[in-house]
């Protein structure tokens, strides 16, 4: 059965730099490869399409090193 995708907007802490934005990337990517992932590393956010839950999508971005909230989704 294909889970319907959500859109998820994510506070992430510790993103300081491009190599932080693409680590935030491939670890959302690890979770769902076939997610939607755009970085704004100057508010510190992520906008993520995926069929994971935003509570997943935070555990992922924690397990990377970061501190992650969800703010919609």
């Amino acid at each position: 059965m294909d889970a319907t995708r959500s859109n998820l907007l994510m506070q992430v802490d510790g993103m300081t730099c491009d190599g932080c934005a693409e680590a935030v990337r491939r670890a959302i990517l690890r979770l769902d490869p076939e997610a939607q992932v755009a970085v704004d590393l100057d508010h510190g956010r992520v906008a993520v399409t995926s069929r994971e839950q935003a509570l997943t999508v935070a555990e992922a971005l924690t397990q990377a090193g970061y501190t992650a909230t969800a703010m919609t989704g």
